[in-house]
């Protein structure tokens, strides 16, 4: 008997793991494979006094896959948008300031139906671009929505496409 009843619940946690991985995709955004090729929409770099400095000091680099483009052009965002920021140290010298290392690659995934607590957009952050590395998981809505929400008008997107 016992023997049975272990055999039911490995079954049942057999096939129950492909089921809780999909749902698990389900709520998460996925790394961008291949971010570097879509288009760079612009640069930043945010220095030392700025009020996000000690989370996002750095330089800035954002990309857009083709769906994003459309919403930098429209201002409305479709679902399959992605945005990409890519945060990296700055060094200073001989009045310049270059790129360093990377210290995180944030994505936003426009999903209407997947992430409707968060205007329609999934965020994570992946520590130094490591795709295993997720910083954000579920505290996408304090952790990235709360700020965004000030870019109500603009689809929660704080940058603008540059004509």
């Amino acid at each position: 008997m016992k023997r049975f009843a272990y055999t039911v619940l490995a079954s049942i946690t057999i096939f129950q793991w492909p089921i809780a991985n999909a749902l698990a995709d389900e709520v998460s955004v996925k790394y961008p494979d291949g971010y570097r090729d879509w288009t760079h929409v612009k640069t930043m770099v945010i220095q030392e006094g700025h009020a996000l400095y000690e989370p996002f000091g750095g330089i800035h680099h954002i990309y857009a896959n083709t769906k994003a483009l459309e919403g930098y052009r429209t201002g409305s965002f479709p679902d399959g948008a992605v945005i990409t920021f890519d945060l990296l140290e700055t060094f200073h010298s001989d009045h310049s300031i270059t790129e360093g290392s990377r210290k995180v690659l944030g994505v936003m995934e426009k999903d209407q139906r997947r992430f409707k607590d968060t205007g329609g957009w999934g965020f994570e952050g992946f520590a130094a671009g490591d795709p295993a590395q997720r910083v954000v998981g579920e505290n996408a809505n304090a952790a990235c929505f709360q700020c965004h929400t000030s870019q109500e008008s603009h689809d929660y997107v704080f940058s603008k496409w540059r004509k």
